[in-house]
């Protein structure tokens, strides 16, 4: 660990300028959750869980605010580029720096790549003869070029398409609600449909097969949330960070779960959950494109006679897998920059123009992610499955990584006596329930979900990350 912990709440950043404010904070922090994993997963989710599912985000919205309280409090002393790989190079060691900064910026590269192909999806259901590494080649040069001019741009374009789902969530819980409380919603639509047709679990609440479904939803779930962390990466551009970040960070869990608990919520009450289940069956396909009718939503709103409800919904749709695309951009340009900073990364990608923009680790990040173009090209109908698989891989290194550089941190702290100002909620013991609750999700994946291949690639990217930190670095001076 480095011996010199700066306490600065405005560390040196190089060029990049602080041009996000409060209004984008919060957006990219509501937005970065509430995507795909809430349109369309709950289709997924409701079949393993039935209702339970509105517990099962109850559990997942709670894990997922301690690990951003536990970003948060670091991101609020120290709010540089590069965010927890920063903090895990600072508080832990070098090499946890340099697997916690490459590790994030593959993620974000198989993101970037599982998005755009599933934008491809989206569009193909309007444009059906399109093949399908065309809209794939296009969003790819639209939103690299929206990130090439200037961190503002970004914040605004993430703003609005944030706005769009937040907008449109707000909307299905009002109209929902309407229809419930008015009796327009039919006389299948009633509370009591959250503990009717076989009770609140989707087996019946008792046994081994209850738990086991559930368990599997969690990993559903909690891939939803994948996002929240893009409030740390942005802390380096985000005017007054210790009072941005910490309303960012308290507000969106609450934002999150009124918007996840009260959507589905009031989709179980307005139709029974079996017969929506039948639809879903019914119209859901192989790939994740045909999923579009499978939402839950867009069966609600087929079933009131609601005007172009699926052109409606897949057109939400596709602005959340650009809004996500949008912030992966973004994260793994700075998150290359950071690591630059830190020697994890060739000096090269610290170089910025001069609106701020790390120009050249953008660049490098976009030519990654445009190898899904070609992904699309030879091989479109197994894209999506290939890339779910790796993201799948990362984002759970990712989570673990995070309480525990967390650790570090606060006994770094504790050891001289400083007092942070925005302290994480029951630290360390939430910090271990994080970590044996990803533990779980791991051990759920590898024996239930289907999922064990993403649970074995693990151990050898981890290796791989040792030997190329060995290979770059076994020249360095200790302690450098």
């Amino acid at each position: 660990m480095d011996q010199s912990i700066a306490h600065n709440t405005q560390p040196q950043t190089g060029l990049l300028k602080r041009g996000l404010k409060n209004r984008h904070i919060q957006l990219i922090a509501l937005g970065g959750a509430i995507g795909t994993g809430l349109f369309l997963g709950s289709a997924g989710v409701i079949q393993l869980a039935g209702p339970a599912m509105i517990l099962g985000y109850v559990i997942g919205g709670i894990i997922e605010f301690f690990i951003m309280r536990q970003l948060g409090e670091m991101v609020v002393e120290e709010p540089v580029a590069g965010s927890f790989a920063h903090f895990a190079h600072t508080y832990w060691s070098r090499f946890a720096g340099f697997m916690s900064g490459w590790n994030y910026w593959v993620l974000y590269v198989f993101v970037g790549m599982a998005e755009l192909t599933a934008v491809a999806k989206y569009i193909h259901w309007w444009l059906p003869d399109m093949p399908q590494w065309i809209p794939v080649l296009v969003f790819f040069v639209l939103i690299n070029v929206i990130n090439l001019a200037n961190v503002k741009i970004f914040g605004e374009a993430e703003f609005w398409f944030s706005i769009i789902k937040v907008a449109a969530v707000i909307g299905l819980i009002v109209f929902g609600a309407y229809l419930l409380l008015s009796g327009h919603g039919g006389p299948q639509a009633r509370v009591s449909n959250l503990w009717e047709h076989g009770g609140f679990f989707a087996t019946g609440g008792t046994g081994f097969e209850t738990f086991r479904n559930f368990s599997i939803a969690l990993v559903l779930i909690m891939f939803s949330f994948g996002g929240l962390e893009l409030v740390g990466v942005s802390a380096a551009e985000t005017a007054e960070p210790k009072k941005t970040i910490p309303r960012a960070v308290n507000q969106v869990f609450f934002r999150i779960l009124i918007f996840y608990i009260g959507a589905l919520t009031i989709m179980i009450m307005l139709q029974p959950w079996p017969e929506m289940l039948k639809a879903i069956n019914a119209v859901s396909g192989s790939n994740l494109g045909d999923k579009y009718g499978a939402s839950p939503f867009v069966l609600i709103l087929k079933q009131m006679h609601v005007p172009s409800a699926a052109g409606i919904l897949n057109f939400i749709i596709l602005t959340a897998a650009l809004s996500v695309y949008n912030s992966g951009v973004y994260c793994n340009s700075r998150m290359l920059y950071g690591m630059a900073e830190k020697g994890s990364a060739p000096a090269f990608f610290k170089k910025t123009d001069r609106r701020g923009v790390p120009v050249n680790a953008l660049i490098a990040s976009a030519c990654g992610t445009g190898i899904g173009v070609l992904i699309n090209y030879f091989n479109p109908g197994n894209a999506m499955t290939f890339l779910f698989a790796l993201v799948i891989a990362t984002l759970v290194i990712n989570w673990a990584l995070i309480s525990f550089t967390h650790l570090m941190f606060r006994r770094a702290k504790d050891r001289e006596g400083y007092k942070t100002s925005f302290p994480s909620w029951g630290s360390p013991v939430t910090n271990w329930l994080c970590i044996a609750f990803v533990a779980f999700i791991l051990f759920v994946m590898a024996a239930w979900a289907g999922m064990r291949t993403s649970v074995i690639i693990l151990p050898f990217w981890i290796a791989f990350l040792g030997l190329l930190y060995w290979l770059t670095h076994r020249k360095a001076k200790p302690g450098a």
